[in-house]
């Protein structure tokens, strides 16, 4: 996605090897017209298939999840709750364990059950991938819920981490509309976009 890639390219900054700071526009302060694109972006590449709701995790990927729904005819956005404990088991929710690898700490994400349904069909919306442990705890929510991903859509994929990687050889279809393959002084180096 051009205007994406523009962005990066244009305000997006690396920390060492491994840190992509695009806070500027996609997570902290946030491009609306940029937002709005992406949300189309992802309705074009999963225009085939049957979107019922569009899952996400908080904080950072609720903006993209919004614009996307709102492209699919304004479908439902849930986003999974994080903590840094798990609770009492409370038998009212669905739960995973995930690995922040930007804060280096473990959570426990969370979904009302009342809220996912059994059957219905997800589309996973991010605002990054990197070892895949935010998309694999939503599948796993998805899986308890009996309910089933249609596709993880991401805004940049951090393509020199293995989450992408593994997801796709797990079988999930996996959109990234920018893939950043390394860090070379700060300046971030994007994979060309597919013909």
């Amino acid at each position: 996605m051009k205007a994406l890639r523009d962005a990066i390219l244009q305000q997006g900054f690396g920390i060492g090897h491994d840190i992509v700071k695009v806070d500027m526009f996609l997570n902290h302060r946030l491009d609306i017209a940029l937002l709005t694109d992406i949300g189309q972006a992802f309705h074009q590449a999963f225009a085939d298939e049957t979107v019922d709701m569009i899952l996400t995790i908080e904080a950072s990927g609720i903006a993209a999840a919004i614009t996307t729904a709102q492209a699919f005819g304004n479908k439902p956005v849930i986003f999974a709750k994080k903590s840094k404990t798990t609770s009492t088991l409370n038998s009212d929710v669905y739960e995973a364990r995930v690995y922040s690898f930007t804060h280096k700490t473990e959570n426990f994400i969370r979904i009302a059950k009342n809220y996912l349904p059994a059957g219905v069909r997800v589309l996973i919306i991010d605002d990054f991938l990197a070892n895949g442990e935010a998309a694999e705890g939503l599948t796993e929510i998805v899986r308890q819920a009996g309910a089933t991903v249609v596709g993880i859509g991401v805004c940049i994929e951090k393509g020199f981490q293995a989450g992408g990687q593994r997801l796709r050889n797990e079988g999930y279809r996996v959109v990234s509309l920018a893939t950043v393959t390394g860090i070379e002084n700060g300046v971030l180096q994007l994979a060309e976009p597919e013909a």
